[in-house]
């Protein structure tokens, strides 16, 4: 098992910018090269002795000494910001909180989708694992007001909300 040591030995990580430079020649990989490489799926992987670990996890151990325990979440949802700040412990229930709405919603707005049949915006959300109604409303803004509101009461601080546009000036 990779040790705090043995990664602080290997690699030095910039907790301000989220990045790992090599101490040490291995393989392709010379010393002062940033390490790291995209694993399909936008996260940053790098080879430690024959084993791959993924840039969240190793900069969670390399400041903490421990490794995590369960899930490290990116607090801004970028998968390869891995600065210390950005990232934080999680259970997956929590991780799965700090999800964006889907790229197919055909509203564009987390929680809300259109329910054809009684011709008004459902909004809903997941506690537990079970989909919970909060209500039909007659446009996306109200309905999406009330999922926001429920999803900070539930989900808290691993809640994923819009960001909320300046008000007053104009695009």
């Amino acid at each position: 098992m990779l040790t705090q040591e043995r990664l602080k030995e290997l690699f030095a990580y910039d907790p301000l910018i989220g990045s790992f430079v090599r101490k040490v020649r291995r393989g392709s990989g010379r010393a002062g090269d940033l390490a790291g490489t995209d694993n399909g799926c936008g996260y940053l992987q790098i080879r430690v002795d024959r084993h791959v670990y993924v840039a969240h996890r190793l900069a969670w151990l390399y400041i903490t000494g421990e490794w995590p325990k369960d899930q490290i979440d990116h607090v801004n949802g970028v998968r390869d910001d891995n600065r210390i700040d950005n990232l934080r412990a999680a259970t997956n229930s929590e991780n799965q909180c700090n999800t964006p709405s889907y790229k197919n919603s055909s509203t564009g707005a987390k929680g809300v989708c259109m329910h054809k049949r009684v011709g008004l915006y459902q909004a809903h959300i997941q506690v537990n694992k079970k989909k919970m109604h909060l209500g039909y409303f007659a446009d996306i803004e109200s309905a999406s007001a009330a999922y926001v509101m429920a999803a900070s009461l539930v989900h808290g601080e691993f809640a994923n909300l819009p960001k909320k546009p300046a008000s007053g000036i104009d695009a």
